[in-house]
C-alpha cells in the first residue's frame, strides 16, 4: 500500500503563520522533498524537525519526482514544500500531484499561507470572482499575447510578478487595459514591509519606472466592466438570414427559422419582413 503525499505551505514572510497541524505534518512525514533544501532547512531548525529531504523543483521535475513517486509507493509518507506559500499552485507540485493521482497515491493539502488569496482579500477589489493568471512570460510577444487573450476578462485578474519585471509588465498591462483600470499592488505581504498600492494602471507604470521596485510583488486587476446585452431586433435578424442563405445555402424559410431562434425573435414576423424585402 502506498504511502500519503502531503502538500505542506510554508509562511510567505512571517514565522508566525505556521499552524499546528503545518509543523505536526512536517514533523511525523517519513520525508520531505523541497524546493531549496537550504530554505526548507532554515523552517525545519525554527521547529527544531530533522527530516531527510530531497529536491524537487522545476528543473528536475521528471527525476525529483520519479524519487518522489518512489518512496510513496515503497510505503513512505512525504511532505512537499516550496520556499514560500502553497505547493502545486503555480508551482511544478501541479505536475507531481497529478501524478500520484494517475497512480492512485493520496495527496491530502494542508491549508496555509497562499500570496494569491492574501492578495486578493486585502486589494479592495472585487472578490467574488477572479482568475488567477500567476507569472507572465519573459517573452514580450508571449507575454502581450497572453494579455490580449484577457482583454474581455469580467473578473477580477491577479498575477505573480518579480521586481525586475515588474516596470514592463506594468506598462504592457496599462496598453492592454487602460491607463485607468484600477490595479492593486501588494508587495512583501505578511512581511516587515509589507504595502498595498492601490492605483491605477497608468500612474503605476508611470510611478515603477521612475522608482526601483523591490520585492515580490501581486497584482490584482480589476476586471473590465460588464457588456450590456442589447435586445435583438427584426433588422439584427434579416442580416443574420442573409449571412445564413450566402454562407450556408439555406432557403429563406430555413434561414428565417434558424435566425429566429438564435436571436429569440417572431418567426412569422421575421418572415414576413424577409418575405417583403425579396419582392
Amino acid at each position: 500500500m502506498s504511502g500519503v503525499l502531503y502538500l505542506v505551505p510554508t509562511p510567505i514572510g512571517n514565522l508566525g503563520d505556521i499552524s499546528r497541524r503545518m509543523a505536526d505534518t512536517l514533523g511525523e512525514v517519513d520525508f520531505i522533498a523541497a524546493e531549496d533544501t537550504r530554505v526548507t532547512l532554515k523552517l525545519l531548525n525554527h521547529l527544531d524537525i530533522r527530516k531527510p529531504m530531497l529536491t524537487y523543483h522545476r528543473h528536475n521535475t521528471e527525476t525529483g519526482g520519479q524519487a518522489v513517486i518512489d518512496r510513496l509507493l515503497a510505503g513512505e509518507n512525504g511532505a512537499l514544500v516550496t520556499d514560500a506559500g502553497m505547493p502545486a499552485i503555480s508551482d511544478p507540485g501541479e505536475e507531481l500531484v497529478a501524478r500520484c493521482a494517475q497512480l492512485s497515491i493520496p495527496v491530502v493539502a494542508i491549508p496555509g499561507p497562499c500570496a494569491l488569496v492574501t492578495a486578493l482579500a486585502v486589494s479592495g477589489q472585487p472578490t467574488g470572482r477572479f482568475t488567477f493568471e500567476g507569472f507572465l512570460a519573459m517573452n514580450k510577444k508571449n507575454r502581450r499575447a497572453h494579455l490580449d487573450a484577457l482583454r474581455g476578462e469580467e473578473r477580477t485578474m491577479v498575477f505573480y510578478e518579480a521586481p525586475h519585471k515588474l516596470s514592463a509588465t506594468l506598462q504592457d498591462l496599462a496598453e492592454t487595459f487602460g491607463p485607468e483600470r484600477p490595479v492593486s499592488l501588494c508587495r512583501e505581504l505578511s512581511k516587515l514591509h509589507e504595502e498595498v498600492r492601490r492605483t491605477t494602471l497608468g500612474e503605476a507604470a508611470d510611478y515603477y519606472r521612475d522608482n526601483s521596485p523591490k520585492g515580490e510583488f501581486v497584482l490584482v486587476v480589476r476586471g473590465c466592466e460588464p457588456r450590456e446585452e442589447r435586445e435583438a431586433t427584426l433588422e439584427d435578424g434579416l442580416q443574420l438570414v442573409e449571412k445564413l442563405r450566402s454562407e450556408e445555402g439555406l432557403s429563406l424559410r430555413d434561414g428565417v427559422k434558424r435566425a429566429a431562434k438564435e436571436l429569440g425573435l417572431a418567426k412569422n414576423q421575421l418572415y414576413d419582413l424577409a418575405l417583403g424585402r425579396e419582392k
